[in-house]
């Protein structure tokens, strides 16, 4: 199995299921309504905020393997647009989700040699660096928004 394929396929697990964690982004955002996700507990981001800090570096890098450049700053990455009805939430959600796939289709149709290829710049390193630690990035974000869930629920 290619490792490309690996990672794919952890991405994927990720966003829609499957992995050793039981833990998926869609699954723990089912059901939420705009309100509850864009609830600010204590001094926590909102489970809204988490989601667009996740897409930002999600799509970020599906706009370099659709042969874009790379275009994130950290400082905008919690710059989220204001949720302001479930429309809102819903759609947030939808580009989440379709730009996962998106690049969980690129990832894999990615040769194993890429992945130690720099990406992008050398300050940036390899390809294998920046795909693996998106989805660990992810991951990370994922249980801060499992805790923030039981918490408002």
């Amino acid at each position: 199995m290619h490792t490309t394929h690996q990672i794919a396929t952890h991405l994927k697990q990720l966003f829609f299921g499957g992995n050793w964690t039981s833990v998926s982004l869609k699954e723990t955002t089912i059901g939420l309504s705009w309100q509850q996700a864009s609830t600010n507990i204590y001094t926590l981001n909102s489970i809204a905020a988490l989601v667009y800090h996740i897409h930002y570096y999600t799509a970020a890098i599906l706009q370099v393997l659709q042969g874009g450049p790379l275009d994130a700053h950290d400082k905008y990455s919690y710059n989220h647009p204001t949720i302001q009805c479930q429309q809102d939430w819903d759609t947030l959600l939808e580009q989440t989700f379709a730009d996962a796939e998106q690049l969980a289709l690129l990832i894999e149709q990615l040769p194993d040699e890429k992945l130690a290829e720099i990406f992008c710049d050398v300050k940036y390193g390899n390809y294998y660096r920046n795909l693996t630690g998106l989805v660990e990035h992810s991951h990370y974000h994922l249980g801060q928004i499992a805790l923030i869930k039981k918490i408002i629920l």
